[in-house]
């Protein structure tokens, strides 16, 4: 019963994970932020094989998941330091997005609160001419938007790991209980009678 309500818990977990990474991705993808698309996809396909392991009763494939969520949790760390400008790193640089592209955060522009306001480029006449874009009262900056999508982020990820630690565990426990009783040996009685068959022939030799 306590195995049960454990892995219950942890597809619970594992579900609100892949909803997050989903909506997440919406976001980036609007935003053209390329790093963190890739890492989200990354990332949805390892919480679904650690749903997947869960299910089905696979250690192996929650041991991944496991593993990646260390990953995830310094992924969104380094977000973090990305955005509150640590360690020297910029928010306002094109790391993100590979260096293709000057975008940055969709919420940088469609944040709470936010008016966008274009107006001509001084000097520059035409259909093709670019327009100076300016963000004004905003009600919470688009810095701290990804800081709390990110931490929230590693939240998650930090009692996954948890949860798929001790599932792990009790599976293996299991595991290792159904084969003393001989539930996986696929010989049986090759090893009952393994110990007199090498003493009948050390009797033979002597």
């Amino acid at each position: 019963m306590g195995c049960c309500t454990r892995c219950c818990t942890l597809i619970f977990l594992c579900t609100l994970q892949l909803l997050a990474a989903l909506e997440r991705q919406v976001f980036d993808f609007l935003g053209y932020q390329w790093a963190p698309i890739l890492a989200n996809f990354l990332h949805i396909i390892i919480v679904i094989l650690g749903l997947f392991g869960t299910i089905q009763y696979r250690p192996r494939y929650i041991v991944v998941y496991a593993i990646w969520t260390a990953v995830w949790v310094t992924w969104n760390i380094f977000i973090i330091c990305f955005y509150l400008e640590v360690g020297g790193l910029s928010k306002d640089s094109e790391l993100l997005t590979f260096n293709i592209s000057r975008h940055q955060s969709w919420w940088s522009e469609n944040g709470p609160g936010c008016v966008r306001k274009e107006a001509p480029m001084p000097g520059i006449k035409g259909l093709d001419s670019h327009s100076y874009i300016s963000v004004i009262g905003c009600a919470l900056e688009y810095r701290y938007i990804e800081v709390m999508h990110s931490s929230f982020q590693i939240l998650i990820a930090l009692v996954g790991f948890v949860y798929a630690c001790y599932v792990v565990s009790v599976f293996t426990e299991e595991e290792d209980s159904f084969d003393f009783i001989g539930g996986f040996d696929p010989f049986p009685l090759y090893h009952v009678n393994e110990k007199p068959t090498n003493l009948l022939f050390k009797q033979t030799y002597l």
